[in-house]
């Protein structure tokens, strides 16, 4: 009687080990798993609608710096609008997936993967990604005057740091150039 005690209770103890493992959507996810949710996203699309996006905010903001210069090459502006699309265009896309997949491992679990990819498979999510590209465009348009203001002020503090510095050397040049009375 003691032995078969003894012997439910270990079959009791193993199983509940086996119950407490890991529930399979509480596991870390699988590199699998975030790429099936990245496909979910068209997160290459959505990246590529970015990069887009983001050159035509760099072409406006080098616009509005370029007409505040005076004395530049006519072709000046074009030049750097090139050198922008270049940039965005050569953008390694894939490569930095590769890059972020890990990160989004570390964050989150198969689950969460799981719950995303039904969202975004769903009528509600497909509107989502379908109308995200003109959202952002709207958004980034909305809030391109604080962006402005912004640059703006950072482009005043680096030319008054210049200047000062500037000041500063040219102080230091001029105590350094006077002679020493005996």
């Amino acid at each position: 009687m003691k032995r078969s005690v003894l012997v439910v209770l270990a079959c009791l103890i193993l199983a509940s080990v086996s119950f407490a493992q890991q529930n399979p959507a509480d596991a870390p996810a699988s590199k699998e798993d975030i790429q099936r949710y990245m496909e979910a996203m068209h997160v290459h699309d959505l990246l590529n609608n970015m990069m887009n996006l983001m050159t035509k905010q760099m072409h406006k903001t080098i616009h509005d710096m370029v007409e505040k210069q005076q004395g530049l090459p006519a072709d000046f502006e074009a030049r750097l609008e090139k050198t922008t699309d270049e940039m965005f265009q050569n953008f390694p896309v894939d490569e930095y997936l590769d890059l972020v997949v890990p990160v989004y491992q570390k964050h989150l679990t198969k689950g969460d993967v799981d719950a995303l990819v039904a969202f975004y498979s769903s009528p509600t999510g497909q509107k989502f990604l379908k109308e995200l590209p003109a959202m952002q465009a709207e958004a980034m348009q909305a809030a391109s005057p604080i962006f402005q203001k912004m640059m703006a002020k950072a482009m005043d503090r680096v030319q008054t740091e210049i200047a000062q510095a500037r000041k500063s050397e040219d102080d230091t040049s001029k105590k350094n150039a006077q002679p020493v009375s005996n």
